[in-house]
């Protein structure tokens, strides 16, 4: 069961139907791809699935549709 469609720009996402919001979801080579609704939340794993395909970790770290990865981007506790 193929679960994802090509895009223009060649990424994949989720078919459109599970993205029934209004606004659509940013796509997952948008800089906002963590905007994203989430479709399957699995906390207990440490990721959860969003609706344009990204897979999102606990550490914030990412997968993309097309394999990208992008790496945990934790912000740094700023020293007083």
């Amino acid at each position: 069961m193929d679960r994802t469609t090509p895009t223009v720009t060649g990424t994949t996402r989720l078919p459109d139907s599970l993205c029934t919001h209004t606004p659509k979801c940013p796509s997952a080579d948008s800089p906002d791809r963590e905007a994203a609704h989430v479709v399957a939340s699995h906390p207990e794993q440490g990721w959860s699935l969003l609706c344009n395909g990204v897979l999102l970790f606990e550490d914030t770290g990412e997968l993309l549709p097309d394999g990208g990865v992008v790496a945990p981007h934790r912000p740094v506790a700023a020293v007083a």
